[in-house]
């Protein structure tokens, strides 16, 4: 289950690829009869370097996309996670814990908890897979064992 996840992960990649790939090779074919004389023109033309400053920022932009997208995605069914919960809380992060955000499967394929604390830098996503009896936790609860 978890290849699935790289693979769909790997596709989007490749799509977002062709996509910018497109994009650099229309780009190239309306500024190039400009320049005939010179066969690169970066660094050499204002126009010319401004159009590729934005195009590494939509670069970064589509694979920022692509990977926030692809983190909160069950790692079973790829479907997108549902739900945010809020729990703990600053000023009880010692009794509670430190405050983070769960996010949830809609079919009970697991939990995903994200720090919400930026101290140490971003903070990695903990993936809890659950189990194939989504009920036997609540069962357990409502039989007061």
């Amino acid at each position: 289950m978890l290849m699935r996840y790289w693979g769909y992960l790997l596709a989007k990649l490749a799509v977002a690829g062709a996509f910018l790939y497109g994009v650099a090779k229309a780009m190239g074919a309306l500024y190039s009869p400009m320049y005939l004389y010179r066969k690169d023109p970066f660094g050499h033309d204002l126009g010319y370097t401004t159009l590729m400053m934005g195009f590494s920022l939509l670069c970064s932009g589509v694979l920022f996309v692509v990977i926030r997208d692809q983190r909160y995605r069950c790692r079973t069914c790829l479907r997108r996670l549902r739900m945010p919960l809020g729990v703990g809380s600053w000023p009880n992060s010692l009794l509670i814990g430190r405050p983070s955000r769960e996010y949830i499967c809609i079919y009970g394929h697991g939990t995903l908890k994200v720090p919400e604390e930026q101290i140490t830098g971003s903070g990695s996503p903990d993936w809890q897979p659950h189990g194939d009896d989504i009920w036997k936790e609540l069962e357990t609860l409502s039989s007061g064992r």
